[in-house]
């Protein structure tokens, strides 16, 4: 293997593990562990150093232009090719929580996909928008909030402001 591939396997491994550690976290917060989930928080954050700094080494991390391109074919390719055959082997296993997660993220990509494209044809007019997002299905919506997520009907009220 070369440093390159090294690279990418450690930025893999490293995202890999700040997600789980976030997720860790939520669960120990639940459960009342605030000690815990801090120390899995602040693990997560360490991951998510890490792999920034693998990415910048792969040369990854470009203008914003380029890099709202990067993302916006990255969302499309998973609707497009990654994860309706995820979502074929989910429905053919019978698993309904896997086809749910599955199906979310697809129509989730799609809305960042088209975020991404707008963000770029405005990169240069420096446009503000807010965007708020469905903490159950990842949905994304900008400037103001629907009534309900389109996607998993969760009450526009939970949604995120960014």
């Amino acid at each position: 293997m070369s440093t390159k591939d090294n690279l990418k396997e450690a930025f893999a491994g490293e995202s890999q593990a700040n997600m789980k550690y976030l997720a860790f976290a939520k669960k120990a917060q639940a459960e009342g562990l605030s000690s815990i989930a801090r120390l899995f928080t602040a693990t997560a954050e360490a991951e998510t150093i890490h792999a920034n700094l693998h990415l910048n080494a792969l040369g990854e991390i470009k203008t914003t232009a380029e890099n709202l391109i990067t993302a916006k074919a990255g969302e499309t390719h998973e609707f497009e090719s990654m994860y309706p055959p995820f979502v074929e082997e989910a429905k053919k296993d019978g698993d309904q929580k896997a086809l749910r997660a599955f199906q979310y993220a697809v129509e989730a990509e799609k809305v960042h996909a088209k975020l991404y494209a707008q963000a770029a044809e405005e990169v240069d007019k420096k446009v503000e928008h807010d965007y708020y997002l469905c903490p159950v299905c990842g949905n994304i919506e900008i400037d103001q909030v629907s009534d309900k997520c389109f996607i998993c009907g969760v009450p526009g009220n939970k949604f995120i402001k960014y």
